[in-house]
């Protein structure tokens, strides 16, 4: 059984194609919350240092990642196009991954029963935590996305929320990035 505990020095996010013409045909009600804690969880992972990787399927069809969460990235994070459904497919991604040196992944993003399941089950058989922000996934139905997150826990990934990451990763109150996560989370 994986770690459960998300440790600073292991730990890093991949936002897996949050682009613009996926993000269209999702449900607009659950987008917006679902763009919102993938935001926050790329303000967390700059706050706590963490190294930020981000993929995008098939760029030219799909469009880029959403402005909203392009603004927010750090210009260290890689955006990098893939054309396989599970990242670990992909030789730039899986080179990007592997040379943050963690073996904790904080996973994010579109589609839930498709690259983000695909993703999650591969770096798990790879010996990788993985962590699925559950309030951070989306599919464009609600079919899919329970489809999609019990097929990453049968696959070994641990389900989690934003705040949860977030706050096992900050360990305890009382510093900077505490008020700053907190901020975030409001």
């Amino acid at each position: 059984m994986p770690a459960v505990r998300l440790e600073r020095s292991r730990a890093a996010l991949l936002v897996v194609d949050v682009q613009e013409r996926l993000a269209a045909v999702m449900p607009q009600d659950a987008l917006a919350a679902m763009v919102r804690n993938v935001r926050v969880l790329v303000e967390g992972a700059k706050v706590l240092g963490l190294p930020i990787v981000v993929t995008e399927q098939y760029p030219k069809g799909l469009g880029p990642t959403l402005a909203d969460l392009r603004v927010a990235l750090p210009g260290t994070a890689p955006v990098l196009p893939k054309t396989s459904f599970s990242c670990c497919g992909a030789g730039d991604v899986m080179a990007a991954l592997d040379a943050t040196g963690r073996d904790q992944w904080v996973v994010a993003g579109i589609e839930a029963h498709v690259c983000v399941f695909q993703t999650a089950r591969d770096l798990a058989e790879r010996g990788r935590a993985v962590h699925v922000a559950a309030d951070a996934v989306l599919s464009r139905t609600p079919a899919n996305l329970d489809a999609g997150l019990r097929l990453m826990e049968r696959s070994g990934a641990i389900l989690t929320s934003t705040e949860a990451v977030l706050f096992d990763l900050l360990g305890q109150a009382g510093s900077p990035e505490f008020k700053t996560i907190s901020g975030l989370v409001k």
